[in-house]
């Protein structure tokens, strides 16, 4: 009895698996079907998505990089400082709210790179739009030592120690 039992199971059991090698693919109706449910989905989800997550995000970005760019005009001015008497400066282009900016070799007046900043983001600065550092990394006077960065409800201030050229950014 148990002998007919497992010759029986076996006998399914091939027969199952050989069903499953046969079929290799998919047809064209599963396919369309699934292409209509996803589709479906897809309306559904895409209207109830929050973009102004997305809004925050560029300007928590954007005060990064504005951050990571005026580091590195300071250390421009310092690693070329036997060449460079002027150093180096970040500079806002546009008014304010300002569109862009460059870093700028002040001794030869050369871009070294420039930025646009991202629609929805809105940066401002207190005082001058030019950050000016000296060959020892510090501020040269007439330079602006803080930047606003705004977006999506979040606001980020930059700001630039004079005598350090510390830059620190803080989210309000």
């Amino acid at each position: 009895m148990a002998a007919d039992f497992l010759r029986s199971f076996s006998i399914r059991f091939s027969r199952g698996r050989e069903m499953a090698e046969q079929r290799k693919a998919f047809s064209l109706v599963e396919l369309i079907i699934i292409v209509l449910f996803v589709g479906i989905l897809t309306a559904v989800a895409v209207p109830r998505l929050n973009f102004a997550i997305i809004s925050k995000n560029k300007a928590d970005t954007t005060a990064r990089k504005l951050v990571t760019d005026l580091r590195r005009a300071r250390a421009l001015a310092i690693s070329d400082a036997a060449d460079n008497d002027d150093g180096f400066q970040l500079e806002t282009v546009g008014g304010s709210p300002y569109a862009s900016y460059e870093i700028n070799n002040r001794d030869t007046g050369a871009t070294v790179d420039s930025h646009t900043f991202d629609s929805g983001v809105t940066v401002t600065c207190t005082g001058s739009n030019k950050f000016r550092f000296a060959p020892l990394g510090n501020l040269d006077g007439g330079s602006g030592t803080h930047i606003a960065v705004s977006g999506g409800g979040k606001t980020f201030t930059i700001t630039i120690t004079s005598a350090t050229g510390m830059i620190k950014c803080t989210e309000n």
